[in-house]
């Protein structure tokens, strides 16, 4: 069953969106050569204390951080460690979320660690990215849920190819639902399948994290002993974006963004929803 929410219940998952980004703004900026993962990990933590907000990864499936911190070729549920210390040139996913009065919130973004990285690297980033916001601006009322798969993948097919030879879709993780819960109903892949249908017809009320995972090759994937951290198979690098959005009956509201999605949507001719808390 997809969960439809209010407008109060929307309003509470802005609010767990804005700590949501706040924890990305204080983790990106602390993402320097030097840094450890556990780091950037504490730098949450402290962000949710603020907010008077709490972790939804913590504990999740026993999962033991605040934030996941996935480094070059980690695709996602990278586990934040002492051990890993961040270099000049790595790229890391920093996805965060948090929890205010019951309702969830979840994001990632790719930050670029001091510099020299290669032309292809910034270039990934900037398709994950921009694919992201390309099925973000599919989320319309009365369209199906295959229509932002389609946007997804048809933005990433449209564009030149990497040196490596292809942009890799990651095939075994993708968006989902949320809202009273982190993960829930539906399932959302990055790609078309027309095994699975043309999924529920979108309508307001509905709340997705829409999340990307591209990498410069390879888009099978394995998990490591610790049951956690996933890897490209052939060790290509790979960047994930992801916001979670609202959709209303003015439209989409990205509950993540601080302009909850203003701008972007603009470039689309797509008016943002009102944001309940301005």
């Amino acid at each position: 069953m997809v969960e439809i929410k209010t407008p109060e219940q929307i309003a509470k998952m802005r609010a767990a969106g804005l700590v949501v980004a706040a924890m990305h703004k204080a983790c990106a900026e602390a993402a320097v050569p030097g840094a450890s993962t556990k780091d950037l990990d504490e730098i949450a933590a402290k962000v949710l204390s603020d907010h008077g907000a709490k972790p939804n990864f913590l504990g999740y499936g026993g999962f033991p951080g605040n934030i996941c911190t996935s480094v070059n070729d980690v695709v996602v549920h990278g586990i934040p460690n002492r051990e890993t210390v961040l270099r000049s040139g790595d790229i890391i996913s920093i996805d965060a979320g948090a929890i205010v009065d019951g309702w969830h919130g979840d994001a990632a973004v790719t930050v670029f660690v001091g510099d020299g990285h290669a032309p292809e690297l910034h270039e990934l980033s900037r398709v994950t990215e921009e694919s992201m916001w390309a099925g973000i601006a599919a989320f319309r009322n009365g369209d199906r849920l295959i229509d932002v798969s389609k946007a997804i993948e048809s933005y990433i097919r449209r564009q030149p190819r990497p040196a490596t030879g292809k942009y890799g879709i990651i095939e075994d993780y993708g968006g989902h639902g949320i809202g009273s819960q982190m993960h829930m109903d539906p399932h959302l892949l990055n790609y078309v399948s027309r095994r699975r249908g043309r999924g529920p017809k979108l309508v307001p009320g509905m709340c997705l994290a829409i999340e990307p995972m591209v990498s410069l090759g390879s888009s099978t994937t394995h998990v490591l002993e610790d049951e956690w951290t996933v890897k490209t198979d052939d060790g290509t690098w790979a960047c994930h974006w992801e916001h979670s959005v609202a959709l209303t009956e003015q439209g989409p509201l990205v509950l993540t963004a601080v302009d909850g999605g203003k701008a972007k949507l603009a470039e689309y001719g797509i008016t943002a929803a009102p944001d309940p808390l301005a």
